[in-house]
C-alpha cells in the first residue's frame, strides 16, 4: 500500500493519533529508511481469556501487518500484578504471580486467531521490570511529578473525593510507559481511556533520547447491551474462544447501530457498501465474518447455516417490514409502539394480545403489558404467527 492508503486504513475508527500529523511522517520516514515500524500494544492479563473487545486492537495490530508492519504484542505480566488503576474507584488487590502466568499462557495461544504470527512478536515485560532494582524504580519514579499524576481524571476524582490511591498505582502509568523505552516502540495503540498511559511512554522515551511513540487510541467497545463497555464482569461480551454457534447467536442479538461500529471497529469491510444492505443480512454477514476468523471459514459458515435452520423453524420471513418511531428517556410503552406502528388497531387489541401470549421481543415471549421499549435500540416484533416488525427506536429531537 501506499502511504495514503495505509493512512486510511489504519486511522479508521481511532478515536485519536497524536501527534497530529505524526502518523504519515513515521510512515513515511519508515519507507524513506525501508524498514517496518514496529507497533506495540500491551494486554494485561487479568483473565484467562480474551473477548471481542480485546480484538480491537487486535484488529488494528492486524492492519499494520497488512500494510507490512511488525507489531509487538506485549503481555503485561509485571503490570499485571500492580494493577491497571484506570477507570477505578477505589485501590483494586494485585493479582498473584501463579493467576498472572496462567492467564498469559492463554493469550499466547488466543492472540493468533487474529494476528500473523510471522510478524508478530510477543514480549513479557517482566523481561526489563523484573529485573529493576529499588534504585532503577526510584530513578524513574524521578521522570514524573504527583502533580502530573493527579491530572488523571481517575486519580483526580478520588484524590478530590476524599478516596485512598496506593502510591504503587502512580508506579503504574511509569512502568508501562517505560515498555515503549525497552521496546523503541514508533507506535502504542491503547483504548481511549489509555490515553494518559501511552502519553507517559512519550514523555520517557523523550527523557531516554529517543524518538517520542505516535499514540493511538481506540474506543472501547460496546457490549451486547448497547451501552457498556463489553465485559466479563458485565456478562455483555463475546468470547474469542465461545462454540461458533454461541457466538453467531450473541452477535445476532446486537441493535443495528451497534453492528455499524462493529463493522467498523472489528473488520476492514467497506462501511458504504454495509449501509447498502438489508440490515439482517449484513448482520449475518458480521457475524459470519468473526466467527469465521476465530473457527475458520467452514466454521463461520456453518454457524450461519445452524442460526438460519433455527429461525426457519420459528417462519420468521426474509422480507421483514421495517419502521421507526421516536421515543423520550422513559421510553415507548409496547402497547402503544403496536399502534402507532399499525400492528394492532387499537390499545384494547394490543393488551388483549399480550395478554394472550402473542407477542415475542427479539424471540422472546413478552406477556407484560407494562414493558417499555427504549431509544437507539432495534427490536424484532412479532404478533401472532404471522405479523413481523423490525421496530427502530430514535429519541425525539434527534
Amino acid at each position: 500500500m501506499n502511504i495514503e492508503q495505509q493512512l486510511a486504513l489504519l486511522s479508521r475508527g481511532c478515536g485519536e493519533i497524536l501527534p497530529h500529523g505524526g502518523l504519515e511522517i513515521r510512515l513515511k520516514l519508515a519507507a524513506k529508511e525501508q524498514r517496518p515500524l514496529r507497533i506495540k500494544a500491551g494486554f494485561d492479563p487479568t483473565a484467562p481469556d480474551l473477548h471481542l473487545g480485546h480484538t480491537v486492537l487486535l484488529e488494528k495490530l492486524r492492519q499494520f501487518q497488512q500494510c507490512g508492519h511488525d507489531v509487538i504484542f506485549l503481555i503485561g505480566d509485571f503490570t499485571a500484578m500492580i494493577g491497571d488503576p484506570t477507570g477505578k474507584n477505589e485501590t483494586r488487590p494485585p493479582l498473584s504471580r501463579d493467576d498472572v502466568l496462567r492467564n498469559a499462557e492463554t493469550y499466547k495461544q488466543q492472540v493468533f486467531t487474529v494476528l500473523d504470527p510471522e510478524r508478530t512478536e510477543v514480549r513479557f515485560n517482566s523481561e526489563w521490570l523484573g529485573k529493576m532494582n529499588a534504585a532503577d524504580m526510584i530513578q524513574l519514579a524521578g521522570k514524573a511529578t504527583v502533580a502530573r499524576m493527579l491530572e488523571r481524571d481517575d486519580f483526580e476524582k478520588r484524590y478530590r473525593g476524599g478516596q485512598s490511591i496506593a502510591v504503587h498505582e502512580f508506579l503504574y502509568p511509569l512502568v508501562q510507559g517505560y515498555d515503549s523505552v525497552a521496546l523503541k516502540a514508533d507506535v502504542e495503540l491503547g483504548g481511549n481511556d489509555q490515553k494518559f498511559n501511552l502519553l507517559m511512554g512519550r514523555q520517557l522515551q523523550e527523557a531516554h533520547e529517543q524518538s517520542p511513540q505516535v499514540m493511538m487510541t481506540m474506543p472501547l467497545l460496546v457490549g451486547l447491551d448497547g451501552t457498556q463497555k463489553m465485559s466479563k464482569s458485565l456478562c455483555n461480551y463475546v468470547a474469542i474462544e465461545e462454540d461458533a454457534g454461541e457466538q453467531f447467536g450473541k452477535l445476532m442479538s446486537i441493535s443495528d447501530e451497534l453492528m455499524l461500529n462493529y463493522y467498523e471497529l472489528l473488520t476492514d469491510v467497506d462501511l458504504d457498501a454495509v449501509r447498502g444492505m438489508h440490515p439482517m443480512e449484513a448482520k449475518k454477514q458480521l457475524a459470519t465474518l468473526l466467527v469465521a476468523r476465530f473457527h475458520g471459514q467452514e466454521g463461520g459458515e456453518q454457524a450461519r447455516q445452524g442460526f438460519e435452520k433455527q429461525f426457519a423453524r420459528k417462519e420468521i420471513p426474509d422480507d421483514i417490514p421495517r419502521q421507526t418511531l421516536s421515543t423520550d428517556s422513559d421510553g415507548l410503552w409496547v402497547v402503544h409502539a403496536l399502534t402507532r406502528s399499525g400492528l394492532t388497531a387499537s390499545n384494547g387489541e394490543a393488551m388483549r394480545l399480550i395478554k394472550q401470549g402473542a407477542l415475542s421481543l427479539d424471540g422472546e415471549r413478552v406477556n407484560d403489558k407494562d414493558t417499555r421499549l427504549h431509544a437507539h435500540t432495534s427490536v424484532l416484533i412479532k404478533l401472532g404467527k404471522r405479523r413481523f416488525l423490525q421496530l427502530d427506536l430514535t429519541m425525539e429531537g434527534e
